[in-house]
């Protein structure tokens, strides 16, 4: 995408709170960027981290910022004003207020490192490699499903029910939930405000799940994942093990469904990649970072700053919101020859940070990158061609996609394919 015309002047625009820019952030971000690395937004007073070296200087000084705020940004207060040199006695009075609170993202060492050890002993390499034989024949028998008709809305008949499933084979949901589970997550409305335990409607089910296998131990994941201890030799409360799993259950599978689907769009948009990574799979590696890259599912993160700081020049005083724009440090300039551009030779293709950077990268990545490769390798080996459907989306020079109305995640609503089958 190539942002050519006279560039726009988003002084006195609110970027949180205009759709049309969900639909098309990137003459936003390059605008803030043109500001500077850094830049405080009038709207919200939120510093705007828009450049690559600022951005990985965020992630990694976790002494500095906090992840309280990681979704809540500059709109939830805490009870008390930030007053003093060094706010990190308020934040920890008051991080609990914030939505999100309860969810491993949003943690701050040591609790953070203590539930993060907990989450990487359950998905171990040894586990990983096990579920990624087991996507191959997930993959197929949801594609038989529809396959036969030669086309499909990728992402409620394909990209969701795949995610899910992946996520709860790895977890271990037992057999008989599975279905019941994907169908609620699958129908659930989106809120229309942010919720402050968005995940409590698994809470009650991984509960049961947890108590039942410390009680009654088996010989599955569940049972590991109840008698998982922290790093000290403590068993973690229920309710410690429960959050872990819901989230990656949930977020895991909202994300890589975007990751997904952004991949389809541009096989279908670009017939010249297509036919590049159909003769040669080992591209398809290259081909999903820079869709990554390009296309962030995740296009941001707050983190509050405890103590006055300076990034790329910039003074932030304690208390401020510093938006690390994941979308728009994956297109820095200084970082990415020619951003805009999908280049499957790209020498630093895999140095984003669209996976996050630092103690929060996100810890489904590996998952994430397996399920969309086997996505992709099933939907290629099945068909001769796969298309955008012009009845829905429009000709190739006049394509209309909708996305999702928010400024934290990116993906499309729906994507319409036509294909050959083999």
């Amino acid at each position: 995408m190539s942002h050519d015309a006279e560039p726009q002047d988003f002084a006195d625009t609110n970027f949180f709170r205009t759709p049309e820019l969900f639909q098309d952030p990137y003459p936003y971000h390059e605008w803030a960027r043109a500001q500077c690395p850094v830049h405080q937004e009038r709207a919200n007073g939120a510093y705007l981290v828009t450049g690559f070296d600022e951005a990985i200087q965020v992630y990694h000084d976790t002494d500095t910022f906090s992840s309280c705020n990681t979704v809540a940004g500059p709109w939830f207060p805490f009870p008390e004003p930030f007053a003093g040199d060094d706010v990190s006695d308020l934040i920890e009075r008051y991080r609990d207020t914030l939505p999100f609170s309860d969810q491993l993202p949003s943690f701050d060492p040591p609790k953070h490192t203590d539930h993060r050890g907990l989450l990487m002993r359950l998905i171990t390499p040894k586990r990983l490699r096990e579920n990624e034989e087991a996507m191959w024949g997930m993959a197929d028998r949801i594609m038989d499903g529809f396959w036969s008709d030669g086309e499909c809305e990728f992402i409620r008949a394909f990209a969701v029910p795949f995610t899910l499933e992946v996520v709860a084979e790895l977890l271990g949901v037992p057999e008989e939930d599975r279905a019941a589970t994907l169908e609620r997550l699958m129908h659930k409305e989106r809120p229309s405000k942010m919720e402050h335990q968005p995940l409590s409607h698994l809470y009650d089910q991984f509960t049961a799940y947890i108590e039942e296998r410390r009680r009654e131990p088996r010989d599955d994941i569940m049972t590991e994942m109840a008698q998982a201890r922290f790093a000290d030799g403590s068993l973690p409360p229920v309710d410690d093990v429960m959050r872990i799993a819901g989230n990656l259950f949930a977020a895991g599978s909202e994300t890589t469904a975007r990751l997904m689907s952004t991949c389809l769009r541009i096989l279908g948009d670009r017939p010249d990649l297509q036919a590049r990574v159909r003769a040669d799979r080992s591209l398809l590696s290259p081909f999903i970072e820079e869709a990554l890259r390009l296309e962030s599912p995740l296009q941001g993160q707050f983190r509050m700053a405890r103590h006055a700081t300076s990034v790329g020049g910039v003074d932030l005083p304690p208390g401020a919101s510093a938006y690390v724009m994941v979308g728009a440090a994956n297109r820095d300039p200084r970082q990415f020859e020619d951003p805009d551009e999908f280049r499957l030779d790209r020498p630093n293709g895999r140095q984003h940070v669209g996976f996050g950077h630092g103690i929060h990268t996100c810890a489904g990545a590996p998952l994430a990158r397996a399920e969309t490769r086997v996505t992709l390798e099933r939907f290629l080996d099945r068909t001769t061609d796969i298309r955008i459907s012009e009845t829905h989306h429009g000709p190739l020079d006049a394509r209309h996609y909708d996305y999702d109305p928010t400024y934290m995640l990116r993906g499309l609503r729906e994507l319409h394919l036509e294909f050959d089958p083999v």
